[in-house]
């Protein structure tokens, strides 16, 4: 099936999964005229409704079955988050049916003329970067939008009919795997580190998903030159089939190599896509002008605008896209001050890597962590972090798990086990935490686990922590939510 160009009239389509990506799914394709069944293995509220709304479209709906594949399917559509080892894979594999994603579907349904596509992947870091690429292409004038795994279906954007000239496309580790023939314009892994092991087997699995958004580059890889992870992004570049004339560049927290971007005296330079890179370098911006300015988020700011330089963007556009880009809730977010302590919210940081790069951003820090490790192993972020640290307090179901490495690498730090789990515990551990801080000292909250212990998401965990520093700094109750 070659996408746009295949007659989808009459073609008996499985779409795999309903939520963000599978809805759009189902709905663009019943519309190209395929007999489209849409499967789903749990049968809730929130999903009948989505199932009525398909129905109405004339798409099949079966609800509470996500293991059988119906009978005569050609194609299976798979929604991000179901595992290759699941029964339906299994059964397609065995039918010799292919097996698509939303993103290789979206690919596949992109015009002739469509919009290239600036990618990035990353365990850490997507979101932010696709955002600021978005804005620093805005202020070149382009028009784009901010899309993918980002909460935006690609689907949805190649079939508008909107005019881009470009987008910026965020792409999870998920989606890559389900993406065979993705060639986009230029794209950057920003760092590697264990996540959704789970789903993916292994870590050497996980890192090759990731480099398969390399695959196919029309101008330029773009890798953490700091990373030291093992498989490194620089390593995934090499590895990579790219168109010829492909540049690798790379990005650093530190003065920038020729074919690098980095940071010289506090403000952000290229030295790759410049005259003469082996003696010159632009100036992009400065580093205040990073919002907010953590080494991590510099880092952030350094593949966007390595991205948009990749697609010719000038300097002064960079400058302006960064100043005006602001932040999602929730990712090292400042709160507030409040008796010379600062509150940052960084409930987002939901596995040690998020974390560390949050934790190396501050010091001397009383730090909020807990909830559920999915299995993470604490003794390097806590070793690393130890002489930053003046307090701690743990909270959530696996908070042992984080006590027990400070107490092998930061025993002399003073720790406040919260045992509650009630609605009012947030406020019980700012509370614990505003009475270990000192004038100077910052109160971060980078819990390094998921959420779903006693938050519906990280969102909420989020805000409790943001309602209980503002109850703090007016001196309400803040013990219910």
């Amino acid at each position: 099936m070659a996408g746009h160009q295949v007659n989808w009239d009459g073609k008996q389509i499985t779409v795999a999964g309903l939520g963000v990506s599978g809805v759009p799914a189902a709905r663009a394709l019943a519309g190209l005229g395929a007999r489209v069944t849409a499967v789903n293995g749990s049968d809730g509220e929130r999903e009948r409704a989505q199932a009525a709304e398909l129905q109405a479209l004339g798409v099949t709906v079966r609800l509470g079955d996500g293991d059988t594949l119906p009978e005569g399917a050609e194609l299976v559509v798979t929604t991000p988050g179901w595992k290759p080892s699941s029964p339906l894979f299994r059964a397609a594999e065995q039918a010799g049916v292919p097996v698509w994603g939303d993103v290789e579907l979206a690919w596949r349904l992109r015009g002739p003329d469509a919009a290239p596509w600036l990618a990035v992947t990353g365990t850490n870091g997507k979101t932010t970067t696709v955002r600021m690429l978005a804005s620093i292409l805005e202020a070149a004038g382009l028009r784009t939008a901010a899309v993918g795994n980002i909460g935006v279906s690609l689907i949805d954007v190649v079939l508008s009919g909107e005019p881009y000239d470009v987008l910026a496309v965020e792409l999870s580790s998920y989606q890559l795997h389900w993406a065979p023939s993705l060639r986009v314009h230029s794209a950057a892994v920003l760092n590697l580190a264990p996540d959704h092991l789970d789903w993916h087997g292994s870590m050497a699995a996980y890192a090759a998903d990731k480099g398969r958004i390399y695959e196919g580059n029309e101008v330029a890889c773009v890798y953490n030159a700091d990373d030291t992870a093992d498989p490194a992004t620089e390593a995934l570049v090499r590895e990579a089939d790219v168109v010829e004339g492909c540049r690798a560049i790379g990005f650093t927290l530190g003065p920038p190599a020729p074919s690098q971007l980095g940071v010289v005296d506090g403000i952000l330079v290229d030295r790759a896509f410049v005259a003469n890179r082996q003696k010159q370098a632009q100036e992009l911006a400065e580093v205040a002008d990073v919002n907010p300015p953590a080494p991590h988020n510099i880092a952030n700011a350094l593949a966007a605008a390595a991205l948009a330089r990749a697609y010719g963007v000038e300097p002064a556009a960079v400058r302006d896209g960064l100043r005006a880009f602001r932040p999602d809730a929730h990712r090292i977010e400042h709160v507030a001050d409040v008796d010379g302590v600062a509150y940052v919210d960084d409930s987002k940081a939901t596995n040690t890597h998020a974390a560390e790069a949050s934790l190396a951003a501050y010091d001397p820090i009383v730090w909020i962590a807990g909830g559920l490790a999915k299995g993470a192993a604490f003794d390097d972020l806590v070793a690393a972090a130890a002489g930053r640290l003046r307090g701690v307090v743990l909270m959530g179901a696996d908070r042992a798990l984080i006590g027990e490495a400070l107490a092998r690498h930061a025993a002399d730090v003073p720790v406040v086990d919260l045992e509650r789990t009630d609605t009012g515990a947030m406020a019980a551990a700012v509370r614990e935490a505003t009475r270990l801080a000192r004038p100077g000292d910052t109160v971060l909250m980078a819990p390094a686990c998921a959420s779903m212990d006693m938050f519906a998401n990280y969102n909420e965990r989020g805000d409790a922590f943001a309602d209980a520093v503002r109850a703090l700094a007016t001196g309400r109750d803040a013990t219910e939510r």
